[in-house]
């Protein structure tokens, strides 16, 4: 296995559209990630497997994106000493508030953050992991300061072009 920052664990392949967003967060600011279907309920072991590998060779950080009863996060973090980021998919017949609930309510000393359910959280997942790193890396934290600069200017811009009339 190559060296990765983060991976971007799916419990399923219906939730790729959130992956591929948080995959291309974390792209933008040069990190090496990885993109795996790995299912909590349905192949527990391959996941276990999974992040003794990733975490030997270097992971430090987890996405986690699934939805329903959502355990993925929670496995993810039972398992690992590094921090998850834990990505609610908003395609259940609940809207995503069953995988909020799931991936939201861990027992003390296994910690999850949580993100908004959907494409957002799955992009803003992929920052914070920058954001992470970025306080142990001088590149990556001016890589971020870039991008908060960037999303400074376009808001102006943005306000400056508005109609109002």
């Amino acid at each position: 296995m190559d060296k990765i920052d983060v991976a971007v664990i799916l419990g399923s392949d219906s939730d790729l559209e959130l992956g591929k967003a948080a995959i291309e967060s974390l792209k933008s600011f040069g990190l090496a990630c990885e993109l795996k279907v790995i299912s909590a309920h349905r192949s527990p072991d391959v996941l276990v497997e999974f992040l003794k590998t990733s975490q030997a060779s270097g992971c430090r950080a987890y996405i986690a994106i699934a939805g329903m009863a959502a355990h993925l996060a929670g496995a993810v973090a039972a398992h690992s000493t590094k921090p998850v980021l834990g990505v609610p998919s908003d395609n259940s017949s609940l809207n995503g508030l069953d995988a909020i609930l799931s991936t939201l309510q861990m027992p003390a000393g296994v910690p999850v953050a949580t993100f908004a359910a959907g494409k957002a959280g799955a992009t803003n997942a992929g920052i914070f992991a920058a954001q992470m790193i970025a306080t142990t890396d001088e590149s990556l934290a001016q890589k971020m300061s870039s991008f908060k600069a960037d999303l400074r200017e376009k808001t102006i811009l943005k306000d400056k072009n508005l109609d109002r009339s």
